[in-house]
């Protein structure tokens, strides 16, 4: 079989095009990189707050705890480099409960773990000085926290790509995969490419593309909406930093929080809804298919029975806005529901197992001539750099194989 590429990368998010930027930097490889939608980083990769995360909450053992530190050092460096505005200006952590006292200790051994600098509990007054509107027993202090307008990001890796060589065609739909003689036929909404190997960074559509291509993901995408309010402009100087509540460490979701934007505004949210379609944006946006393909998933159902109170507050805060601004309340009680504004929302692509577990890793599967990022929700935009350096050099071994 002739074949046209060495690789084809699925996915014209941050995270695949970070992928085909790290191939044109592995050697001489050709390489096609195929989106399904019109424009590049449509979806995840420019719906989303802007948070350059620093790497506080994950366990250090775990792909996400090193791709997030490493990532983010690189991304600093490939904003510096291309003239991307970015601030590393820290976020807060606060406590507001004695209940959650403990928990923000050990989120600051966590960050100590994870390799992070300057990371210091502050009391009461010190959080004051920082914040007078945030009320809080006491708070974390992460200086490596920054933020960035990711679609900057995301069109900047986009010329470094097509610079390095790498095709990129958009309006191209990923049907299938076959193995062929010596390498594999992919099958395009536009006709049929020849490759040795195929890497998918998919997003929202990671698990179906899998299944696709004949590799079992093990889980299932289920789509959660996350809906945002901007402060009015009036109003912004009520937060002076990015502030988060203290997590829930059952859920992968890091709660309503502020973030001040690199464009001077300030972001409030986002809360996590299920959504009933994967680009479901919107609370009317509905899919037959993906509700059928989520409610016939045990998964599905072992995740609400575990999850369903959250999901109840959750879906209480998306139709009320005065519920999500008394969730805003408890770190800014001098918000008012007249000083927020709709703000839009993103998706977030959250993998789900059979037993109902919400996956909190990312997950890369392996087929005999394909490589699957399954799961990579936040974050993975900080890490994008990473992860793909990572997936390129699991190709380069692939290839030599």
């Amino acid at each position: 079989m002739h074949l046209q590429y060495d690789v084809v990368v699925v996915g014209g998010g941050l995270v695949g095009l970070a992928t085909g930027l790290a191939l044109t930097e592995s050697g001489r490889v050709s390489v096609i990189l195929l989106e399904a939608e019109e424009r590049l980083a449509t979806h995840q990769s420019s719906h989303n707050s802007g948070v350059i995360h620093s790497g506080l909450y994950y366990q250090p053992d775990t792909l996400k705890a090193r791709m997030c530190r490493e990532g983010r050092d690189a991304l600093y460096q490939f904003c510096a480099d291309e003239g991307i505005a970015h601030r590393r200006d820290g976020k807060l952590v606060v406590a507001t409960r004695p209940a959650e006292l403990a928990a923000l200790a050990q989120l600051e051994a966590r960050g100590r773990a994870n390799g992070l600098t300057g990371v210091r509990q502050l009391g009461r007054e010190e959080l004051r000085e920082l914040e007078p509107e945030v009320t809080g027993l006491a708070a974390l202090w992460v200086p490596e926290t920054g933020v960035v307008d990711f679609a900057q990001v995301a069109t900047a890796l986009a010329r470094r790509v097509r610079a390095g060589g790498v095709e990129i065609r958009t309006s191209t739909r990923v049907l299938g995969a076959r193995e062929d003689g010596s390498g594999l036929v992919v099958v395009t909404s536009s006709g049929e490419l020849r490759a040795s190997l195929l890497v998918v960074c998919a997003g929202l559509y990671a698990d179906r593309v899998a299944r696709a291509c004949g590799v079992n993901p093990g889980m299932m995408i289920i789509p959660f909406r996350g809906e945002y309010y901007d402060l009015l402009p009036a109003r912004r100087g009520l937060v002076r930093h990015t502030i988060y509540p203290v997590p829930d460490p059952e859920l992968p979701f890091l709660g309503v929080h502020f973030t001040r934007t690199i464009d001077g505004r300030v972001h409030a949210g986002p809360n996590a809804v299920l959504a009933l379609k994967r680009e479901g944006y919107a609370r009317t946006d509905v899919s037959a298919r993906d509700v059928a393909e989520m409610v016939s998933f045990v998964g599905f159902w072992r995740m609400a029975a575990r999850h369903w109170r959250t999901g109840l507050a959750e879906l209480t805060r998306s139709v009320s806005t005065q519920a999500f601004v008394r969730a805003l309340q408890r770190l800014v009680p001098n918000v008012r529901a007249e000083d927020v504004v709709p703000a839009g929302s993103g998706v977030r692509a959250q993998a789900v197992d059979r037993s109902g577990q919400l996956i909190g890793d990312f997950r890369i599967a392996e087929g005999k001539r394909s490589l699957h990022l399954l799961n990579a929700p936040s974050p993975a935009a900080t890490a994008c750099l990473s992860i793909g350096r990572q997936l390129a050099s699991r190709v380069r071994a692939l290839l030599q194989r």
